[in-house]
């Protein structure tokens, strides 16, 4: 649980994080060289943590250098899978196609993830077996078998960033031509292909979201990468300033080039940004607040990562502000819990609501979360709420946001974990 205080004079300079959506994918793609790998500038959060306990268990091998994480597949095996460790993150479902590499057949269970929305795995089995992967259910189990085609193969990744992913790791070293249509084009998802890329695979990326991957026999077996910044903590620290800083406050590793849409929507929102030098942003303190409409899609849209945390913006602005939320029906669940602090919202349909301010937000005793960016959004709303607010589901933050009880800290926010380890 976290203990938030009323806090509406922040101040000091903060550096952003690296990104665990970059980080995640490279981790699984590194199973594919089995060698030694050196990655730099590692987030070290839960799920980082978690994925590295279930790789330990096949036999890989890692250690952390500060934030680099030195890994050594060689010995790697399919016959230790923890399948507890494997259930508490999505992203294990990327461990199919990196073991069925190497192996003839895998088992892990159905992962669990945020409560969100609808994100079946039967999409990532489907492109599986595009590629003569056979797959079938045991009860609560996954099972696949490796039969790979060797000639061109054209499929479409439906936008989705995972399933860009998944379809980018499994066919690398397929031999023969694979065309990914309609591909995310995430920075994490650059990230994962430039990680590739350094390894010697051959894959090409078109303007028109079309990935295209010729087959490399081998990829280069001792590499060193650098993982990117986290664009969408920077988003989130450029609401919370504009809510609670004092004046100002500046954001370092910002990732201003990914920032595009975003900054311009704070414009929109009456938020003065200022771009300032070496990647830099400075983010002023907003006075009065300009009401807005928002619509979440694929990047280089309004990311449905940010939709959440902007909507504690959009209590504090005039007039009738509006979300339209594209990609999953859960997510404006969280909104239930700004009504419990004094917000005034109209949850229309799944997918959009209208929120009514300004918004005074009062003192609640306790409000939980939803998923990983509801977290986030919750606590820029205590910030600004007066008095004191208690949150549970507290292992949200740490799944994806590196000391961000620290960093909050730093510049002077009155908050606390009641907990500060993790299991």
């Amino acid at each position: 649980m976290l203990v938030v205080k009323w806090q509406n004079k922040l101040s000091w300079v903060i550096s952003v994080s690296w990104s665990k959506n970059a980080a995640l994918p490279i981790l699984w793609a590194s199973l594919l060289i089995k060698w030694k790998i050196k990655l730099d500038k590692v987030p070290k959060i839960w799920d980082v943590n978690t994925f590295l306990d279930i790789l330990e268990w096949i036999w890989v091998k890692y250690n952390w250098e500060w934030n680099s994480l030195n890994l050594d597949t060689t010995n790697i095996t399919n016959k230790n899978l923890n399948f507890d460790k494997i259930k508490k993150i999505r992203s294990s479902i990327f461990l199919l196609s990196p073991l069925l590499h190497y192996f003839w057949d895998i088992k892990i269970p159905f992962p669990w993830g945020c409560s969100i929305g609808k994100r079946p795995i039967d999409a990532h089995l489907n492109w599986l077996e595009a590629i003569w992967y056979n797959s079938k259910f045991d009860w609560e189990e996954i099972i696949l078998s490796w039969t790979l085609q060797f000639w061109e193969k054209i499929l479409n990744a439906g936008f989705w960033v995972s399933s860009t992913e998944n379809l980018i790791v499994a066919n690398v070293l397929r031999q023969g031509k694979t065309i990914i249509k309609n591909s995310a084009i995430e920075p994490h998802v650059i990230n994962l292909i430039d990680f590739l890329r350094k390894a010697w695979a051959d894959i090409k990326i078109r303007y028109n979201h079309e990935i295209i991957i010729t087959w490399v026999k081998l990829l280069k077996t001792k590499i060193e990468f650098e993982i990117v910044t986290d664009y969408i903590e920077s988003w989130t620290y450029m609401i919370i300033w504009a809510l609670a800083s004092n004046e100002y406050i500046d954001i370092e590793n910002a990732r201003i080039n990914d920032l595009y849409t975003f900054i311009e929507k704070l414009k929109e929102a009456w938020v003065k940004v200022k771009d300032l030098w070496n990647d830099t942003l400075r983010v002023f303190k907003a006075n009065k607040l300009n009401s807005i409409s928002i619509q979440t899609n694929i990047f280089p849209a309004f990311p449905t990562d940010l939709q959440s945390p902007f909507a504690i913006l959009m209590s504090q602005a005039e007039w009738i502000s509006k979300i339209h939320e594209v990609l999953f029906e859960w997510r404006l669940n969280f909104l239930v819990e700004l009504e419990k602090m004094k917000g005034n919202i109209a949850i229309m349909n799944p997918h959009e609501a209208l929120i009514f301010g300004p918004n005074n937000l009062k003192w609640w005793s306790t409000v939980t979360s939803w998923d990983l960016r509801a977290w986030a959004a919750m606590v820029i709303a205590w910030l600004i709420a007066n008095w004191e607010t208690k949150i549970t589901n507290v292992e949200y933050i740490y799944r994806w946001y590196e000391n961000f009880v620290e960093k909050l800290q730093w510049l002077w926010a009155d908050i606390k974990d009641s907990k500060m380890t993790i299991d």
